[in-house]
């Protein structure tokens, strides 16, 4: 729907989809189907020759009239006896983790020796929605956790006051999760997309964390907490 609004203010739109049968239903101006799992749409993390190619086959689409919408064709991820895999395993599908011999703070500190590798090595990270650098999550760590045990009101100085609070818990859990797949990436290249969220989920005292925070969202009276808590622990 934003896409045809762009389209009728004059500005052509392209748009990348995860499930054919959505966009062919909703028809927008210029729409690319990739195979692969939710929350990879470019491809392998890492590759960054599948991600120019699947950039290369989406701005393509500006040479088409809309509306268009094609199929990416010979990039599957992951592919075993002809199978694409599923989305990467969600925290609610996992039970409890084990017990955690490290503090969460503690354990973010550690992580960031990995997750700065990750950036010498890359040149660039999927953490910053928060503004906050990551010498610096400790403090996004006990703001959480205040969450977690029931403050949903107390606004921390690194939310912006035009921000609703429960954008900003989002923006927390997600830069948090995206700084500990970084650290992933060195400490075990070999990982799937889905072993590192089975990692996360079942092994990490930040992955705990982030569900306690989804369920206290979840169990709030406020109707934007309950609408945001949704995607957090995913």
């Amino acid at each position: 729907m934003l896409a045809r609004t762009f389209e009728a203010a004059g500005l052509a739109t392209v748009s990348i989809s995860m499930v054919l049968e959505h966009s062919a239903m909703l028809k927008p101006p210029r729409a690319l189907y990739v195979p692969f799992p939710f929350g990879l749409p470019l491809g392998n993390p890492g590759d960054s020759a599948q991600q120019r190619r699947v950039l290369d086959a989406a701005f393509g689409l500006f040479e088409d009239r809309p509306p268009v919408l094609r199929e990416l064709t010979g990039e599957v991820d992951g592919e075993v006896d002809g199978k694409v895999p599923g989305a990467p395993v969600q925290a609610s599908a996992l039970g409890e983790g084990a017990v955690r011999a490290v503090g969460v703070a503690d354990e973010v500190t550690q992580m960031r020796h990995y997750q700065e590798r990750w950036v010498a090595r890359t040149g660039r990270s999927s953490v910053g929605l928060t503004g906050v650098p990551p010498t610096r999550f400790r403090g996004l760590v006990r703001f959480l956790e205040a969450v977690a045990g029931g403050d949903l009101t107390s606004r921390p100085r690194e939310c912006p006051p035009e921000a609703e609070l429960a954008y900003f818990i989002r923006w927390c859990c997600d830069d948090l999760k995206a700084f500990y797949a970084e650290a992933r990436f060195v400490m075990r290249p070999e990982d799937s997309g889905d072993a590192v969220q089975r990692w996360l989920w079942g092994e990490t005292a930040v992955g705990e964390l982030i569900r306690r925070v989804g369920e206290r969202m979840n169990a709030s009276d406020d109707p934007l907490m309950r609408q945001v808590a949704y995607g957090v622990a995913r």
